[in-house]
């Protein structure tokens, strides 16, 4: 696989900004966006918080577009004309056949489905939305983002839980390291902030019950943490083979340089305790990208402020680092965790850390626990040279990914 896969746009939705610089700023500052969930009534909810996307309006679609499909799919138009717009492709000038797109999510429209399952149960068959089925596919984000930009080749979504999106860039690179194609925009999408999808974490005891402060609620690798905060949003990244790139003068962002996967093979919500499938990934990725631990200089960690989660993780990373681990936090701190869309997220996150030479924050960490010691980049944002990147993502059934990017050399 010699054909080097570059990054020439990215694009983000999320609970503190819907564009790259307020996105960027924010975690900079060390800025929550976990809050009190106003959308709806949270009352009745052993949860009542989290990191909502707001305000979001795809440019150039009206009203009506805009109702016949769901959440998820406009979080991922959006952020996938963030990267299209960036990466200054024209596809007046390009074969609509050699680009496509992937979109990873792990629930989709759940919303669409609940709203017409409840209308079946109270009015019979006859209430149900023709809509119900393409605005509920999980796959529906991607055929989306490609009618709304013409692209006519590869069009597929990832469902690997919280690993989706991961999964789906590392997909396309190698779809473009292949040949297949020449141009990829690929991430990951998600909305799951409502009732339906709130209870059901919440009967599994997966989220945090920090209601009287929701900007501390998320706190990964902190002693006192009791939970994930349930966030939404999307990450999209424009992928392309360095040739099709160079050859249009496109500006390189960073470079996809490799990435591990795995499967815990354990159980269906629990990591391995001993952080083995996990450390596997990462020396898959590392090995792919032709790196060794000690040239990695941040790590975004998948870190969703679980106690299983956080710690497994820890031991995988000294499993692969040693003692001396690189600088790493979870952004999940202040965003709270995307699901499908975390890994789309985090990977623009390191990017836009290795552009500007700062590691953003692992917030809230206030109480070490001897069971997560790392290189933490606590409580505030970080200068340091960063090069080269890892960010981890981890999904219930074992899924596990590993994305290696680095800073592109010319």
């Amino acid at each position: 696989m010699s054909t080097k896969v570059v990054v020439t746009g990215v694009g983000v939705v999320s609970p503190v900004g819907n564009d790259i610089k307020t996105f960027w700023d924010s975690l900079c500052a060390g800025k929550s966006g976990i809050r009190k969930i106003d959308c709806f009534d949270p009352s009745d909810l052993a949860a009542q918080i989290a990191g909502i996307a707001e305000d979001v309006q795809p440019d150039g679609m009206d009203k009506k577009e805009l109702r016949r499909m769901s959440r998820y799919s406009q979080f991922a138009i959006e952020a996938a004309d963030q990267a299209w717009k960036q990466s200054g492709l024209d596809l007046d000038k390009l074969d609509p056949y050699r680009g496509g797109v992937i979109v990873g999510s792990g629930i989709g429209g759940l919303n669409e489905i609940n709203i017409d399952s409840v209308k079946m149960a109270e009015g019979g068959p006859r209430r149900v939305s023709p809509l119900m089925v393409p605005k509920g596919l999980v796959n529906m984000a991607a055929g989306v983002v490609a009618i709304h930009r013409g692209l006519l080749g590869p069009n597929k979504c990832v469902v690997t839980a919280c690993a989706s999106g991961t999964h789906a860039i590392g997909d396309a690179a190698n779809m473009i390291r292949l040949g297949k194609v020449d141009f990829m925009l690929a991430g990951g999408a998600e909305a799951t902030v409502i009732p339906f999808g709130i209870a059901g974490f919440c009967a599994m005891r997966a989220l945090s019950t920090r209601n009287d402060e929701p900007e501390r609620a998320s706190r990964p690798f902190d002693k006192e943490r009791n939970g994930f905060v349930m966030g939404e949003g999307a990450g999209m990244l424009m992928l392309e083979s360095e040739e099709h790139a160079k050859a249009r003068g496109a500006q390189i962002l960073g470079v996809v340089a490799g990435m591990g996967e795995t499967c815990d093979a354990h159980h269906i919500t629990a990591p391995r305790p001993d952080g083995s499938g996990v450390a596997t990934a990462m020396k898959m990725g590392l090995s792919e990208a032709g790196l060794n631990p000690d040239d990695v200089d941040y790590f975004n960690a998948h870190g969703t402020s679980t106690k299983l989660n956080d710690s497994g993780e820890c031991k995988a990373l000294h499993a692969v680092f040693g003692e001396e681990t690189p600088l790493a936090s979870s952004t999940k701190s202040m965003i709270g965790h995307l699901l499908g869309a975390a890994g789309g997220v985090e990977a623009v996150i390191c990017l836009l850390a290795m552009r500007d030479g700062i590691a953003p924050p692992n917030i809230n960490y206030e109480n070490p626990d001897p069971e997560c010691q790392l290189n933490l980049v606590a409580n505030e944002a970080r200068e340091a040279k960063i090069d080269v990147t890892m960010s981890n993502s981890l999904g219930f059934g074992g899924h596990n990914a590993s994305l290696i990017l680095t800073k592109y050399d010319g």
